[in-house]
């Protein structure tokens, strides 16, 4: 009977490991999808700007 509880203890305390490698890759996959969605803002902002900057830079004083 002992002997039954100390696997089931191991076999859970090995399962529980597994799954820090589980939430690391979930943490990776939001990481790559707020990175991907900065990178795309960050570009639709640069294109918006680029006509108003070239008409300041086309300005005559």
């Amino acid at each position: 009977m002992l002997g039954k509880m100390g696997d089931f203890v191991t076999r859970l305390a090995a399962r529980l490991q597994l799954e820090g490698g589980q939430a690391l890759a979930e943490y990776s996959l939001i990481l790559a999808l707020i990175a991907t969605v900065t990178i795309i803002a960050l570009t639709a902002l640069g294109l918006a700007i680029i006509d108003p900057l070239d008409k300041v830079a086309k300005c005559k004083i």
